[in-house]
């Protein structure tokens, strides 16, 4: 049997795909990516590979990941958008070239219509459906929920001890399903953000305060910040909901026995979002907070910034779709990676204008 070279590979490859070299240069084209991209190998190579792409994903730091590990990265479900055409989505892929110091390779593999309608889209619809009519009935239904808590616990008043019980579970549920409104309508009543000068450093400080006197008591904390990094430019009230929630989840996930939360903060220059029309901002802050808990259910991973998607058995799925709307009007950036042991939240946010 006689094996393809490489060309031969290269050509029919039915991907679009990129060999990009030092100082993220196109070295070479396939010709889906030709087709793709609707200019020829020849016209693009020694261009700046994301002149030519628009990505919804912070490709410079993926580049420098997998230069640095010499291990290949997935990203699934990113619009991509080349040679003036309307954006799709896609699945992309980034591995080091073997042999080739500094060279990587980028398929980017287009989802079809089908799929990109598919299950995803119906999850974010359905969630907006519904997150649509709770805030409407949020009003309605806390008042005669607050009637049937009054009620059952004047009833506890005079029942046997073998028969509080049955109130004080009507009680419960009820204050659970009030707590589940409230979070719609805080989910669904989001301000704009007020954005100003903020050292991130200091939300953290509070956070972490008002974590390790409630459902943080039992968890050790560890910071790690760069003294250097300049103040941001958000929404402090806003940021800091984002890292209480985070706290939360790591607290819950650890249970009782406790485990460690470790923050990070540091400044990457290299980072900067791009979008589908090709805007693009520099988001040089970057804060990780990292847990040692069980990680997240392989299951949900996915989609565990959309609302209602939860790991836990009562949990209410707003928690992390509250921190990604919260990151995303701040125009930033949240990502997730997560195994047993270790799961790493990471926001990148921009930094404060200077005051001229």
């Amino acid at each position: 049997m006689i094996l393809p070279d490489f060309e031969t590979l290269w050509q029919s490859l039915p991907v679009p795909s990129v060999i990009v070299g030092a100082g993220d240069l196109i070295l070479e084209i396939n010709p889906a990516a030709e087709s793709f991209l609707n200019a020829s190998a020849k016209s693009l190579r020694g261009v700046p590979v994301l002149d030519k792409l628009a990505i919804d994903a912070p490709l410079e730091e993926a580049f420098e990941r997998v230069r640095r590990d010499t291990s290949p990265m997935f990203i699934n479900n990113v619009d991509v958008s080349g040679g003036n055409a309307a954006p799709i989505q896609c699945n992309i892929q980034i591995a080091p070239m073997q042999g080739d110091s500094g060279a990587i390779l980028l398929l980017m593999e287009p989802r079809q219509i089908a799929d990109r309608l598919g299950r995803s889209h119906q999850v974010k619809k359905s969630a907006r459906s519904a997150i649509g009519m709770a805030e409407m009935l949020a009003h309605e239904i806390k008042n005669p929920l607050a009637g049937i808590t009054g009620a059952a616990q004047l009833l506890s008043m005079n029942l046997a001890p073998e028969d509080l019980e049955l109130t004080d579970l009507i009680v419960a549920e009820s204050r659970r399903i009030v707590a589940l409104l409230e979070q719609v309508e805080q989910f669904g009543n989001l301000r704009p953000p007020a954005k100003s000068a903020v050292n991130v450093h200091d939300l953290i400080d509070r956070a972490r305060k008002s974590a390790q006197v409630s459902y943080g008591a039992a968890m050790t904390f560890v910071e790690e910040f760069d003294p250097s990094l300049p103040s941001t430019f958000v929404d402090g009230d806003q940021i800091l909901q984002i890292f209480l929630n985070l706290f939360k989840n790591a607290s819950e996930a650890a249970g009782r026995e406790g485990g460690t939360i470790r923050i990070r903060t540091f400044y990457d220059i290299s980072l900067r979002l791009r979008r589908a029309d090709g805007s693009g901002a520099a988001l040089p802050l970057q804060v990780e907070i990292i847990d040692d808990g069980p990680g997240l259910p392989p299951e949900i991973s996915s989609d565990i910034f959309e609302p209602f998607v939860s790991g836990r058995e009562n949990g209410t799925g707003l928690g992390l779709a509250l921190v990604s709307k919260i990151i995303s009007d701040h125009e930033g950036w949240i990502s997730v990676e997560s195994a047993p042991g270790k799961t790493v939240f990471r926001l990148s946010l921009p930094v404060a204008p200077r005051v001229v």
